[in-house]
């Protein structure tokens, strides 16, 4: 009994409600951030994008230029059709022995596309970060004893890493 009393003076002393008045007090005090919580939002969101954004451009460079991977590789059949006929790579040219003829002005992002010799250049259209300097090249290895034909890819491609060499 003595401990109610001493609360309802207490009561008493604080308008009949204490515990109201003190969550009331906290809620003035604790209106929002602070600033050093807002700067420390903002370094992590910075650091994020710093590391995402490039991530993203180099991906989206990537998607473009497989365009160009599936127009050169498109071809490879109708070399290794060539150099099994043949037996070697030297007359496998564009428009020749039933490889399609050398093109340019093409449409989308191929340029050109060029046969020599059995070597296959795709050569892009400059847009979305990629130079037509970037270009696919799949070079072929004929084995004339077992008959396998192995390709090489290098070109602008390879070293602004578009594709796996």
């Amino acid at each position: 009994m003595e401990n109610q009393g001493w609360i309802k003076n207490y009561s008493n002393n604080f308008g009949g409600k204490p515990m109201k008045k003190i969550t009331r007090l906290r809620q003035l005090m604790q209106k929002g951030f602070t600033l050093l919580e807002l700067l420390i939002a903002i370094a992590i969101v910075a650091i994020l994008a710093a590391v995402a954004i490039p991530s993203y451009y180099h991906y989206m460079k990537k998607s473009e230029y497989s365009a160009v991977v599936q127009a050169g590789d498109g071809y490879k059949n109708y070399v290794a059709s060539c150099a099994q006929r043949n037996n070697a790579l030297a007359s496998c040219d564009g428009g020749a022995q039933g490889i399609p003829a050398n093109f340019t002005g093409g449409s989308g992002a191929v340029g050109a596309i060029s046969v020599t010799n059995g070597v296959i250049t795709v050569t892009p259209v400059a847009s979305s970060g990629i130079a037509t300097t970037d270009t696919y090249v799949l070079t072929p290895a004929y084995n004339t004893t077992t008959k396998v034909l192995t390709w090489t890819v290098s070109g602008g491609g390879c070293t602004n890493d578009f594709v796996d060499c």
